[in-house]
């Protein structure tokens, strides 16, 4: 089996603060990890690989530090890592990547699964996944918790608010993976090595054969307006009381006055 997880570098969420001056986030000093639901993508990878056979590779756009985000997939059993950098992708938004990864992948080989995790946690859309797909012309299932193969394609199970619903999908399939799927393994010391020395191919727009209007901040239709933080609250009240049950007494007590309950 031929597969390949698209992953992403983000900022370590719980290094990141808010500059109240410009209302950016601050990535100064701020150390960069895999997209945590990104790793549930891989690991449903490396279980299919395990248990069907075949590769796994890895595939990020973002800027040359991503490179060790791809080295980190490879300590832990990933096959072949694919870095698309290029300064032309600056600024683009999801459409744009999706449109840039789709290409990618299709030129890294024939993959009968494209991965996902489920979203990222800076930008928080959860439009990547099925952006890929779109571009690539192929089904997209979103949510998934576990997959095996079946002689047509892949039968998976559906997260959904209610339990799970179980769909099949012939052919060639992309799948948005969720955190409830798996718990990424750790790497080995045969793998950290292997890793270290690892070739990470590198593709800029020119590799892969982008349209230059569809790319980066020219591509992208996404316009921000504002930027900003929420106000801070200055009115908050902590209730302190060695007796839990005076406590909650208390916190029922204000909430009745202020008509809350």
């Amino acid at each position: 089996m031929n597969i390949a997880v698209c992953i992403k570098q983000v900022p370590d969420s719980d290094k990141v603060t808010i500059d109240r001056e410009t209302n950016r986030l601050n990535r100064t000093g701020v150390p960069s990890v895999i997209n945590p639901f990104d790793e549930n993508a891989i690991e449903l990878g490396l279980q299919l690989k395990d248990k069907y056979g075949g590769k796994v590779t890895v595939i990020t756009m973002g800027p040359p530090q991503a490179e060790q985000a791809l080295r980190d997939c490879i300590a832990v059993g990933a096959d072949d890592a694919y870095l698309i950098t290029d300064r032309k992708f600056a600024g683009a938004d999801t459409w744009a990547t999706s449109y840039t990864l789709s290409l990618a992948v299709q030129k890294a080989g024939n993959f009968d699964v494209v991965l996902f995790g489920k979203q990222a946690i800076d930008g928080d859309t959860a439009q990547v996944g099925p952006g890929v797909a779109y571009f690539m012309d192929i089904p997209v299932i979103t949510y998934v918790k576990e997959a095996e193969k079946t002689d047509k394609g892949f039968k998976v199970k559906r997260v959904t608010e209610e339990g799970y619903q179980v769909w099949e999908v012939d052919g060639q399939a992309a799948f948005t993976v969720v955190k409830e799927a798996n718990t990424m393994r750790l790497p080995s010391l045969k793998g950290k090595m292997r890793a270290k020395s690892a070739t990470i191919t590198t593709w800029g727009a020119d590799d892969i054969g982008v349209e230059e209007e569809k790319i980066g901040l020219k591509g992208s239709p996404t316009i921000v307006r504002k930027v900003f933080s929420p106000p801070i609250k200055t009115n908050r009240e902590t209730i302190q009381n060695e007796d839990p049950k005076q406590s909650v007494k208390e916190l029922l007590g204000k909430l009745k006055e202020r008509k809350l309950i």
